[in-house]
């Protein structure tokens, strides 16, 4: 099984990496399908069912917008979203969509997207596709599973042998091949490599290295344009809630304070405001990157904010071994566990990327590969039992703030490790693996179903 990471650094929008990004890409290649099978031309409707967590909070994620997207020919990283609302006009005012952007079939949203609380098998997030012709004759049906991240799968890709793994196996081999952390550690002690140059050179197997290079700086400039949006606008997020955004209004005072302000903390703040602009964007629905979910989408982007701001020695170099590091410690997740809140709480999520974000920068301020791993575990188990429980199923409350907690955590791990030697009682691989198990316990009505906790109790009150 052979990931990269740039699977698990996406360019696209929000506001759910599981709940839009991936529902986009099914419906996407749906409609590819269909005009690859020479059917294009012959449908006269596309009935979407979305199922699970996708049923039960897809409204509040954007699913539905989604969907219409992707059937439509938009990728996640390609779409404009100043096009999406005019787009969406279109479609529910002409009850028709366009195939691709070719074929105009009847497309009544009442009658064609249907949403049920009962999810399928393999995943949480299911969806089928089914596309009729004239004679109102079903001619192609397709099952999609949006597994976490944006990753996607069809029914059809699952082993019924192996349905406990996240991806079908790939034939690719790598140079320094890991599937759990102790594989990692092993493979740098023996070739004495930094985690960052064991990633490097993995990923070479698919791409060369300045276009690895040029594409993780890429990454970092969107995460950058993404913190920039989030510092330019107010006003209230859309959904219902009426949540204001707070971004502006904390830039503004912060960059009001005098530089030699007395106030230990202030660095605190700023990590704080990289964090919520980002999902400020993300629940807007603005352009994002998905690290390694949406929802979990400005842990990253924040730290390593502060890395190049307020830590010496930030290199377009150091911040590509950055976003390496976290990827090799984001695929044990993926491989291991879970990066799905639907699947496994907003542990597989918030508290991955708090794990990643940890670990990225204790290998950019010197960190040996032990003491990596240690920031990487302290970060999860810190978030272990972490429930996903969105207020009207929308990725705000108290997903924002959870981001900007999740920051500082992430921050705090990567010292706590670097004042050690690496060696520690807890292990990554024994906390993922109880992160796994937790997951496996946890009520679903605890797992982006907006069935309980804060969903609830918040809304009863």
């Amino acid at each position: 099984m052979a990931i990269s990471v740039f699977d698990l650094f996406k360019i696209g929008i929000g506001p759910s990496s599981s709940h839009t990004v991936g529902p986009m890409k099914a419906a996407l290649q749906f409609a590819i399908d269909l005009e690859q099978r020479g059917l294009l031309n012959l449908i006269q409707s596309v009935q979407v069912e979305l199922f699970g967590s996708l049923g039960a909070t897809g409204i509040g994620h954007g699913t539905d917008i989604a969907i219409f997207l992707g059937l439509e020919g938009n990728a996640p990283d390609q779409v404009n979203p100043d096009v999406i609302a005019p787009t969406l006009d279109r479609i529910r005012t002409d009850h028709q969509l366009k195939l691709l952007g070719k074929r105009a079939i009847d497309f009544n949203e009442a009658e064609h997207l249907q949403f049920h609380f009962k999810a399928l098998p393999f995943h949480p997030n299911g969806m089928r596709f089914t596309a009729y012709n004239p004679p109102n004759e079903k001619v192609f049906i397709d099952t999609y599973y949006s597994i976490g991240g944006g990753f996607i799968l069809r029914e059809a890709e699952i082993d019924q042998a192996n349905r406990n793994k996240s991806l079908p196996e790939q034939d690719t081999t790598l140079p320094y091949p890991f599937h759990s952390a102790a594989d990692l550690l092993a493979q740098c002690q023996k070739h004495n490599l930094r985690i960052s140059q064991i990633m490097l050179s993995n990923e070479t197997t698919w791409q060369p290295e300045p276009e690895i290079k040029h594409k993780l700086l890429h990454i970092w400039n969107v995460m950058q344009q993404c913190v920039q949006n989030g510092c330019q606008h107010d006003g209230v997020l859309p959904g219902g809630l009426n949540v204001k955004r707070r971004a502006l209004e904390l830039y503004r005072h912060l960059t009001a304070a005098a530089p030699t302000s007395l106030d230990p903390l202030q660095l605190m703040d700023w990590v704080n405001l990289f964090a919520i602009a980002v999902n400020e964007e993300n629940a807007s629905g603005g352009r994002v990157v998905t690290a390694p979910t949406n929802g979990a989408a400005g842990i990253i982007p924040a730290v390593l904010h502060y890395y190049t701001r307020f830590c010496q020695g930030a290199t377009d170099d150091r911040i590509v071994d950055f976003l390496l590091t976290a990827g090799a410690i984001g695929i044990l997740y993926k491989e291991n566990a879970s990066i799905s809140g639907a699947d496994v709480g907003c542990q597989g999520e918030v508290g991955v990327a708090c794990s990643m974000a940890a670990g990225g920068l204790t290998e950019v301020l010197g960190g040996t590969p032990q003491q990596v791993e240690n920031a990487a575990e302290i970060g999860m188990e810190h978030h272990l039992g972490l429930t996903c429980d969105p207020i009207a199923g929308l990725v705000q409350i108290p997903c924002i703030e959870r981001n900007a907690m999740g920051a500082v955590k992430a921050i705090n791990a990567a010292r706590i490790a670097l004042q050690g030697d690496g060696q520690h009682f807890v292990s990554l691989d024994q906390v993922i693996k109880t992160m796994r198990t937790t997951g496996a316990d946890m009520h679903t009505k605890y797992k982006e179903t907006s069935l309980g906790g804060l969903a609830v109790n918040v809304i009863e009150c």
